[in-house]
């Protein structure tokens, strides 16, 4: 199989869907590894890093589009990409499709086979690709929050662990998953005093197993989360509906009762967001102010540290690379329920119930899709 490698063309992304150790495993399995000239400079890999890993480099991203026969990416493509696509071509990458009718529509025309690594699953239930990111954005977050609640950037000039003889931030994190998690640890590392909202008590049970006293929790309930974000400095919106778009827990008459110069960090913006006043910023540009509420909501947050994040990634996304091109998409769904499970879009049709439902799309199931495509 010819698997391609584009440079990643949105604002201030600079991952890379492939690292050379992936292409040097995928070369080694007998398949053809075609990269972008420049596709992997942002993370700290250059085009002789690629070449040594017996991959061919491609100067332009029509080259790659037109020539692979499987398309590996970190970010949705964008509409310029999208129009490349072909029928029967195979993409893998995020997509995050509840929350962008414009990309769905146009995957749905190109007619290409589309797996989202956010809705891949395993049999633990969790999302083994979306996780390394999770971790990373979740570990961001407070460091991204704490830049914003400096007075010259906008906030209320809290410091995250005070000094002796004042106070410490307070810090809200909606959502216990994996983001949740990671965003607190950090958080209560810079010695904020932090709560974590969730409403599974097994997940909070288990937060407290393994953090004791590092960090609170709390049942999230309508009335205790409302409490918690007048009180906070900052507020992390953590939660997560697979392929869904994100709930909104915070209204915009809840900013109100926020302190001023307060920060929403909304690391939920790639699924819509989980704030009402959200709307998506980029790394140029990451923060502006909602009736004196800062609001920080990248929307490719790991992006900000490509070196790790490529690596992360890469580690998880590479067996299913494999998989995909040694098998066939069809065959590796098939052998791998988990695999299927993030197939999103098929020969002009949707395969995810929850991107259907945001979207009031009609869906067909991904086992339907695979018998068709037999």
């Amino acid at each position: 199989m010819k698997i391609g490698c584009p440079t990643e063309i949105k604002p201030q992304e600079y991952r890379v869907g492939l690292t050379p150790n992936a292409a040097r495993e995928a070369v080694a399995h007998g398949h053809e590894v075609l990269i972008q000239t420049g596709a992997g400079q942002g993370a700290g890999f250059e085009d002789a890093d690629y070449t040594e890993a017996g991959a061919r480099m491609v100067e332009t991203a029509e080259a790659v589009f037109a020539e692979a026969d499987m398309i590996v990416k970190v970010k949705e493509p964008q509409s310029g990409e999208r129009a490349m696509l072909r029928e029967g071509q195979l993409l893998f990458t995020y997509l995050h499709l509840a929350p962008d009718p414009a990309q769905t529509k146009d995957l749905l025309a190109s007619g290409c086979t589309a797996i989202a690594y956010e809705t891949v699953t395993d049999r633990n239930g969790g999302l083994p690709l979306l996780a390394p990111m999770s971790e990373v954005a979740g570990r961001l977050a407070p460091q991204m929050g704490a830049w914003a609640l400096q007075k010259a950037n906008g906030g209320r000039g809290v410091l995250m662990g005070g000094v002796p003889g004042t106070g410490r931030a307070r810090v809200a994190v909606i959502g216990g998953g994996n983001v949740g998690a990671h965003a607190a640890r950090i958080a209560a590392g810079m010695g904020a005093e932090v709560t974590v909202l969730d409403r599974s008590l097994p997940r909070l049970r288990y937060l407290d197993d393994v953090f004791g006293q590092t960090f609170s929790t709390r049942y999230a309930t309508e009335g205790g989360t409302a409490e918690l974000v007048a009180e906070a400095d900052m507020v992390i919106g953590a939660v997560l509906i697979p392929g869904a778009a994100a709930p909104k827990l915070v209204s915009r008459a809840q900013l109100s009762t926020m302190k001023p110069g307060a920060v929403l960090v909304d690391v939920a913006i790639d699924q819509g967001g989980c704030f009402e006043t959200s709307r998506a910023t980029t790394h140029d540009d990451p923060v502006y102010e909602v009736d004196g509420i800062q609001h920080y909501c990248v929307a490719n947050m790991p992006g900000a540290v490509p070196r790790t994040s490529t690596i992360a990634l890469g580690n998880a996304t590479l067996p299913f690379v494999l998989a995909l091109a040694d098998k066939g998409w069809r065959q590796a769904c098939a052998d791998d329920e988990h695999l299927l499970a993030g197939l999103n879009v098929h020969a002009g049709k949707l395969t995810n119930y929850a991107v259907g439902k945001a979207l009031e799309i009609d869906v067909v199931s991904p086992q339907l899709a695979l018998k068709d495509a037999a």
